[in-house]
């Protein structure tokens, strides 16, 4: 087949990358479905402040950290508290939807594993509300925390009663939590350095604001990071190999292959020259072989030449010969 129409062969252990207009629609869908579930989840107002009430004598009991350490540890510094606001503002989707893509485009089978997981943990987080609908502690007078979004700025979050845009009262679990842990597993999984492991400190600075922030109790973090475990545990991982293949491997491959070709022009050279030499002896033999038959002909030329011995006569007969010669 002629290398100009031959089809280009997909690289040895390499995935295949999913269509992106459908990768785009069910991503879009999965952000889709995460507003608009918990948009249905809305109400209950006195359901969800009894259970944060709940919640929080729990947390006592299990001697959880309390929430306001960590806030008053933001409320020290004005600018701070408004970085805390604005990454718990900013960062949760455009975090999420860079590590999609990033994973598409270089790791196509660990991204539709991570994908799958983070729509199962999403389906899944979907449903608490409308069993445990929960209040955030920023509501919950007995906590004594600040809503520092309202207070400090900025607020992703209007009067709850007229925000439609969202659900106040689906705080647990934490998708800001479970979203960011994914992430960095799934970077952590899908890559080789050995500086991966830094990608941790986004779920720990996330966890930082969402408690800080007073949007989130330690326990919706916690039940957050149960169901990304129940997810991971259900969907296998990929092989690293099942998607790329390291261009350090692809180097040492194509330079065997090279030396491969180089052995084998040597062995065809070898063999050219055996087959050389193999003509050569058979010129000698097929030389011996003309030396010996023109031995034989001049031999036969040479006895053609004397001349012959004449015939023995009777001495009686010679004498009477020359006799007859006087």
């Amino acid at each position: 087949m002629d290398a100009r129409t031959e089809p280009a062969r997909a690289e040895p252990g390499a995935a295949a990358r999913p269509p992106l207009v459908r990768e785009l629609l069910l991503v879009v869908g999965l952000f889709l479905v995460y507003k608009l579930g918990r948009q249905l989840a809305t109400g209950h107002v006195t359901e969800a402040l009894h259970n944060a009430g709940r919640v929080w004598h729990l947390e006592r009991v299990l001697h959880l950290p309390g929430e306001g350490l960590v806030q008053s540890l933001l409320l020290d510094s004005h600018d701070l508290v408004r970085l805390a606001n604005i990454y718990y503002a900013t960062v949760h989707f455009p975090a999420t939807a860079a590590f999609l893509v990033w994973m598409y485009l270089r790791r196509p089978a660990h991204y539709v594993w991570a994908r799958r997981v983070l729509a199962a943990v999403t389906a899944a987080a979907l449903v608490l509300p409308f069993t445990f609908p929960l209040a955030p502690p920023r509501m919950l007078a007995l906590s004594g925390l600040v809503d520092t979004g309202r207070v400090y700025g900025p607020s992703v979050y209007g009067p709850p009663r007229t925000d439609h845009l969202s659900n106040q009262f689906a705080a647990m679990p934490s998708l800001h939590f479970g979203w960011a842990l994914m992430v960095a597993i799934g970077l952590i999984a899908a890559t080789r350095s050995r500086l991966r492991w830094l990608w941790l400190l986004h779920p720990l600075v996330t966890l930082l604001v969402i408690v800080g922030t007073a949007n989130h109790y330690w326990i919706d973090a916690i039940v957050a990071t149960a169901m990304l475990g129940t997810a991971l545990a259900l969907i296998p991982r990929p092989r690293h190999e099942a998607d790329t293949v390291d261009t350090a491997d692809r180097a040492d491959r194509a330079g065997a292959g090279a030396g491969s070709t180089d052995a084998g022009a040597a062995s065809a050279g070898t063999g050219v020259g055996s087959a050389g030499a193999g003509a050569a002896s058979a010129g000698t033999g097929a030389g011996s072989a003309g030396a010996g038959s023109a031995g034989a002909a001049a031999g036969s030329a040479a006895s053609r030449g004397r001349p012959r011995p004449l015939p023995a006569q009777d001495p009686a007969s010679a004498t009477a010969l020359a006799g007859t010669g006087r």
